[in-house]
C-alpha cells in the first residue's frame, strides 16, 4: 500500500517536536513553539486520515479486512524460534486509533495555544505532549506484544511528567508518583502475561500469535489449555495477568484509584488522558487479542465482562455525589471505559454476537468526541472563574455562551440521546449485552440512567442554578484557540454515530449488520430523559432539594461521596501493613541482624589482625626461628601417628 511510504512519519513527528522543543531550549520562543507543536500534530492528523481512508477502501481480501505488516525487522532473536521482530501493523482498530489518537491530540494542541498562555514551562508543557502523542501512536501501530510493551511503559512516564507539570503544587506530584505506582504494579502482571503468551506462542508478533493459539490444528494454543495451575488453564493466566495491565492503565476497579487524582495536571491534559490515549489503552489490548480471548479462553472473557460491569456501575454512583467538576468527568471517563470493556466481554467470535466487539470500539471512537470536548469545555469554566468547584458556578450560559452549547452537546451525546453519536454506540452495546448476559444488561441500563443524571446535575450547576456573578462577562471574546477545538469536537459528537463502523472495524474482519433494535433503545433512551427531568428539577435551580436527598441517604450519601473509601483503605494497606507490619521489621532485621553481623564480623577480623601484626616483624631470625618450630612440631606428630 502506498502508505508504506510515510506511516512512519505519524508517531515521528510529534517525536521530533518532543526533542526539538526539549533541547533547543530557549532558542525556540514560546510561540514558536506551540505553533511548531501544534503544526506537526496537524500534518500527522492528516497523514493518520490518509492512511485510514486508503486502508479501509483497499484493505480487504475475500470480504475481510486483513492486517498489513510492513517495516518490519528481526530486533531480538532468542532461539530460532523465539525472536521479537519490530515493525508497523495496520488493521482496523489501529487505523482507527490513529485518527482518534490525532484528531483529539491536534484539538488539544491547539486549545492549549490559549489555555496555558503565560504560563511557566510553557515549551517544555508542548514537548510533553509531544512526547505523548508519539507514545500512543507507537503502541497503537506495534506488530508485537513485546514492542507495545516498551511503548506502554513510555506512556506511563510521558503521563508521569504531564500530570505533575505543576510539580510546585504537593497535590501534583503526589497526584503524579500515584499514577506511576499504580500503573507499575499493574505493568507488572502485564509483563509476566507476555512471557506466559509469548513462550506459550513462541512468538510475540501478534498475528503469529493469534494464529497459534487460535487455530484448532496448532499445537500451541492446546499445549497452553492442557497445562494448568490450580485448575485454571495457562493460556487463562497469561491472560489476565495481560488484561492487569490493561485494568491498570483503563483505571477498572480495583487499579481505578489513580484516574481522579490525575486531574491535578492541565486540564488540556485531561482531555487528552482521558478522552482517547492511555485510558483507552486497556480496550485496545484487549480488542488487540481478542481472537485468543473468545476462542481459547472464554472464561478469561467473562471475567473481564464482569470487571467493567462492576466498575461501571461503582464510577457512575460516585460521579453523582463529586462536586469538583472535572471528578465528576473523571469518574465518568472510568464508567465509560468499563462500558466499553465489559462490550467486548459480552462479545462474541462469530455471528451476531460479534455485535459487542463493533459497538466497543465504536463506542470508543464517539467517546473520544464528547469526552474531550467536555473536558476542555470544563478547561473554559475554570479558565472563566479561576475555580474547579460547582459552588463557585452558575449561570454561565450567557457569558461562556459557545462553552454553554457545546457542553450541552457533549451531555446529551454521553447520555445517549438520540441523533447524538453516544446512542449509537451505546445501543450497539446494550443490544450485546442483552444478547449476552442479562444482568450485565441490567446494570448497562442503569448505569447509562445514571450518567444523565450526573451529567445534568453538572451542567445545570455550571450553566443554570444560580444568577451569575455582577462581574461574569463573555471569556470567550478572542479566545479562537480555545473555541475552534470546542466547535469541531462537538461537530464530532454529532455525526460519528452515523459512521458504518459495522462495515469497517468487527472481531473476524468481515462485515456485520447493526440496525437500531427500537425496544431495548426506547427503554435506555426513556430512562435517560427521566434521569435529565429529575436532575432538572433538583438542579436547574436552586433549592433545598438537594441537601434534602442527601440527608435522608445518611451514611450511604457520604460513603459514596467519600468514594467508598477505596483510597482510606489502600493507605491504610498501605502504610498500616506493608509499612508498619513488613516493612519496617525488615528495616529493623536488615540494621541490627545484617549490617550487626558484618560489623561484628569486621571488628573481629580487626582484633585478629592486632593480634598477629607483630609476627610481620621483617627480621629474617624471627621468621626462621617460627619455620624451624614448625617443621619441629610437625616431625612430633608424624612420630607419635606412627607409633
Amino acid at each position: 500500500m502506498t502508505f508504506d511510504n510515510y506511516i512512519l512519519l505519524i508517531p515521528l513527528l510529534p517525536l521530533f517536536s518532543f526533542l526539538l522543543l526539549s533541547f533547543a531550549g530557549k532558542g525556540v520562543r514560546p510561540q514558536w513553539a506551540s505553533a511548531i507543536a501544534t503544526l506537526l500534530l496537524f500534518i500527522s492528523l492528516a497523514l493518520s486520515a490518509g492512511v485510514a481512508t486508503e486502508y479501509f477502501t483497499s484493505g480487504k481480501f475475500e470480504g475481510a479486512y486483513v492486517p498489513h505488516l510492513t517495516m518490519q525487522f528481526d530486533w531480538l532473536r532468542f532461539t530460532p524460534d523465539l525472536a521479537i521482530n519490530l515493525g508497523i501493523l495496520v488493521d482496523p482498530i489501529s487505523a482507527m486509533m490513529l485518527l482518534v489518537i490525532t484528531i483529539v491530540s491536534a484539538m488539544v494542541h491547539l486549545y492549549s495555544i490559549g489555555y496555558m498562555h503565560g504560563e511557566e514551562r510553557y515549551r517544555q508543557y508542548f514537548a510533553y505532549l509531544g512526547l505523548f502523542t508519539f507514545s500512543m501512536l507507537g503502541l497503537v501501530l506495534s506488530a508485537n506484544i513485546f514492542q507495545m510493551y516498551i511503548f506502554w511503559e513510555l506512556v506511563g512516564v510521558s503521563s508521569f511528567l504531564l500530570i505533575g507539570f505543576y510539580y510546585k503544587k504537593q497535590s501534583a506530584i503526589a497526584a503524579a508518583k500515584k499514577a506511576f505506582i499504580v500503573t507499575r504494579f499493574a505493568d507488572l502482571g502485564f509483563l509476566i502475561g507476555i512471557l506466559v503468551l509469548g513462550s506459550g506462542a513462541k512468538s510475540f508478533d501478534f498475528t503469529t500469535m493469534i494464529a497459534n493459539l487460535t487455530q484448532p490444528a496448532s499445537p500451541f494454543g492446546a499445549n497452553m489449555m492442557a497445562s494448568s495451575f490450580m485448575g485454571v488453564s495457562s493460556l487463562t493466566w497469561g491472560l489476565m495477568l495481560v488484561f492487569m495491565g490493561g485494568a491498570g492503565k483503563s483505571a477498572m476497579f480495583p487499579l481505578h484509584i489513580w484516574l481522579p487524582d490525575a486531574m491535578e495536571g492541565p486540564t488540556p491534559v485531561s482531555a487528552l488522558i482521558h478522552a482517547a490515549t492511555m485510558v483507552v489503552a486497556g480496550v485496545f489490548l484487549v480488542a488487540r487479542l481478542f481472537p485468543v480471548f473468545a476462542i481459547g479462553a472464554p472464561e478469561a472473557l467473562q471475567a473481564v465482562a464482569w470487571i467493567g460491569a462492576i466498575t461501571a456501575l461503582f464510577a457512575a454512583i460516585i460521579a453523582t455525589t463529586q462536586t469538583d467538576i472535572k471528578r465528576v468527568l473523571a469518574y465518568s471517563t472510568i464508567s465509560q471505559i468499563a462500558y466499553m470493556i465489559f462490550a467486548l466481554g459480552v462479545a462474541g467470535w462469530e455471528g451476531e454476537s460479534r455485535l459487542g466487539y463493533t459497538g466497543s470500539m465504536m463506542h470508543l471512537f464517539t467517546h473520544a468526541f464528547f469526552k474531550a470536548l467536555l473536558f476542555l469545555g470544563a478547561g473554559s469554566v475554570i479558565h472563566a472563574v479561576h475555580a474547579n468547584e460547582m459552588k463557585e458556578m452558575g449561570g454561565l450560559r450567557k457569558s461562556l455562551p459557545i462553552t454553554h452549547i457545546t457542553f450541552l452537546i457533549g451531555c446529551l451525546a454521553i447520555a445517549g440521546i438520540p441523533p447524538f453519536a453516544g446512542f449509537f454506540s451505546k445501543e450497539q452495546i446494550l443490544t450485546a449485552a442483552e444478547h449476552g448476559n442479562w444482568a450485565i444488561f441490567v446494570i448497562a441500563v442503569f448505569t447509562s440512567a445514571l450518567t444523565s443524571f450526573y451529567m445534568f446535575r453538572l451542567y445545570y450547576h455550571i450553566f443554570w442554578h444560580k444568577n451569575p456573578a455582577p462581574h461574569a462577562h463573555n471569556h470567550e471574546k478572542g479566545m479562537w484557540a480555545m473555541n475552534i477545538p470546542l466547535i469541531v469536537l462537538a461537530i464530532g459528537a454529532v455525526v460519528a454515530g452515523f459512521l458504518p463502523f459495522g462495515e469497517w472495524i468487527t472481531s473476524d474482519g468481515k462485515a456485520i449488520e447493526t440496525p437500531l433494535h427500537l425496544g431495548l433503545s426506547a427503554i435506555a433512551v426513556s430512562l435517560s430523559l427521566i434521569s435529565i427531568a429529575i436532575a432538572t428539577v433538583m438542579y436547574r435551580k436552586a433549592n433545598e432539594l438537594p441537601n434534602q436527598v442527601a440527608a435522608a441517604l445518611g451514611g450511604f450519601y457520604q460513603t459514596v461521596y467519600r468514594k467508598f473509601y477505596i483510597d482510606e483503605i489502600y493507605l491504610f494497606v498501605t502504610k498500616k501493613i506493608l509499612f508498619n507490619l513488613i516493612g519496617r521489621p525488615a528495616a529493623w532485621f536488615d540494621r541490627t541482624i545484617v549490617d550487626g553481623a558484618m560489623q561484628s564480623l569486621g571488628a573481629v577480623s580487626l582484633s585478629f589482625s592486632g593480634a598477629i601484626k607483630g609476627l610481620q616483624s621483617g627480621k629474617l631470625q624471627s621468621y626462621a626461628m617460627v619455620f624451624i618450630g614448625g617443621l619441629i612440631i610437625l616431625v612430633i606428630l608424624s612420630l607419635i601417628n606412627s607409633l
